[in-house]
């Protein structure tokens, strides 16, 4: 089955954007979610965990802070693997000047679905754009 990502929703949050290119949500019947997660700069995704599901991240560009098992955070950047077993906590920072772009897998899928909960979700559908504003202080 080829995935066009220009088909799928976009889900954002205060901190980015989120596309899931797999997921039990609209593919037929996957084991695994996997998608591109977009982090803005110094932006991030704050203290979490997944109870049922590992976690792989893969960085395309950028850099940023990854904190695995509320271990000292570490800098991440294009190139790296990161890999969360079930349960563990974990956040991601961007610490750069541009978007800190991820690949997110999680075994088994569905752990995605907890991120629709937070209060600054927001479901673009397909032919909606995420705009970027600069707030000026």
């Amino acid at each position: 089955m080829k995935v066009n990502p220009q088909n799928l929703p976009t889900e954002t949050f205060e901190w980015g954007a989120i596309k899931w290119f797999v997921s039990p949500e609209h593919t037929a019947k996957p084991n695994v979610t996997f998608g591109e997660v977009i982090l803005l700069p110094g932006k991030g995704h704050d203290r979490h965990n997944h109870p049922d599901s590992e976690e792989i991240l893969y960085v395309l560009s950028g850099e940023g802070k990854q904190m695995v098992n509320d271990e000292e955070a570490f800098t991440v950047c294009a190139g790296d693997t990161i890999y969360i077993p079930a349960g563990v906590f974990h956040s991601t920072y961007n610490t750069g000047w541009e978007p800190l772009r991820l690949l997110a897998f999680y075994n088994p899928g569905g752990a995605e679905a907890l991120l629709r909960e937070l209060p600054d979700f927001r479901k673009l559908e397909k032919n909606e754009i995420l705009e970027l504003v600069r707030k000026m202080k």
